[in-house]
């Protein structure tokens, strides 16, 4: 048994308030899906429910892996309890504001229109130094636990750092960009103080669900690519368990590990280069043959790096066996 196949045996320690918040996500996640169905107002050129819908499930499944996590710590755990408390103290603050400013058909962040819209939004932006801190303060405390397997030490380790630096990607959109600050100073200033998206404005064409532009750079994407590293390399760590049973070379812990640590440096890299292709102006969809040369090489590392790691325990399982078969 591992970290990751476990869980059923884990889960009566899991933190409590944590996982009845990700719950009430998941009761929001139904009402935002209601909302987009049944509210056709759009703000900024998105219907203006996708916003509650996409941060629902993501907070949702931020809680239930930081609920999971925190249950495997051995020392700090009082520490990590209030931590977590204070976690669903922000944002049983944030979420709330975020759908009160939906119902009155206003922008929730980056909007600093009237006295009350300012208000809302710096209580949001303090929430999310707070989220940003406390998370900090349960990645300390998770790097310094003990995790039997390496794979899922790793995992959980690398997983909750890149984590981190992804949340940590939310403060490039916090600035007011280079045409509000000219607006500001010749009378023209709109209300709004910060962005998305990079060389272009806010509210032009968008992808479907993810709602990220398709004709300039859009922040939101390594911050959301960074963030779910918490749950991307615990779930590779399952699909190893997985293959183990088929494939005998990734049974060894030590193999799966490896391909573990790799596969965080390539997410890690990943990071990197939409972060890099963002603040260029780029869309996602629309890569130029820079950033297309950037992910082959990324792409072409990572695979050498699997096949040394793969090659390198067939012979060393073959050396095993010939010693064996001499005896």
């Amino acid at each position: 048994m591992t970290a990751l196949t476990d869980l059923r045996q884990q889960a009566p320690t899991w933190h409590r308030p944590s996982m009845v918040f990700a719950g009430a996500m998941a009761v929001m996640t139904v009402v935002s899906i209601g909302g987009l169905i049944f509210d056709d107002r759009i703000l900024i050129g998105a219907p203006i429910w996708l916003k509650p819908f996409k941060f629902a499930v993501s907070i949702g499944l931020y809680f239930v892996t930081w609920a999971w996590m925190t249950s495997l710590l051995e020392k700090g755990t009082r520490l990590a309890r209030y931590t977590s408390n204070a976690l669903v103290v922000i944002m049983a603050v944030e979420y709330p504001i975020l759908v009160v400013q939906v119902l009155r058909g206003r922008a929730s962040h980056f909007n600093v229109a009237t006295p009350l819209d300012t208000a809302l939004y710096s209580i949001m932006g303090v929430s999310v130094a707070g989220l940003w801190i406390c998370t900090f303060v349960l990645t300390a405390l998770l790097v310094r636990t003990p995790i039997r397997d390496a794979a899922s030490r790793w995992a959980i380790r690398l997983g909750a750092m890149i984590s981190l630096a992804g949340m940590a990607a939310g403060f490039l959109m916090i600035s007011p960009t280079a045409a509000q600050i000219r607006s500001i100073k010749d009378g023209t200033f709109q209300g709004a103080a910060g962005a998305h998206s990079v060389g272009v404005e806010d509210g032009g064409p968008i992808m479907p669900i993810t709602g990220w532009s398709t004709t300039g750079g859009d922040l939101r994407i390594p911050h959301f690519v960074g963030m779910h590293a918490l749950q991307a390399l615990p779930l590779f760590v399952l699909l190893l368990t997985v293959l183990a049973t088929r494939f005998p070379s990734l049974r060894p812990d030590s193999v799966r590990g490896r391909l573990v640590l790799l596969a965080a440096a390539g997410y890690a890299g990943l990071v990197g280069l939409v972060t890099w292709q963002a603040l260029r102006g780029q869309a996602l969809v629309h890569p130029d043959a820079l950033t297309l040369g950037a992910l082959a090489l990324l792409v072409a590392l990572v695979s050498l790096g699997t096949l040394l790691v793969v090659r390198l325990t067939k012979n060393h399982q073959g050396e095993v066996a010939e010693k064996v078969g001499a005896r």
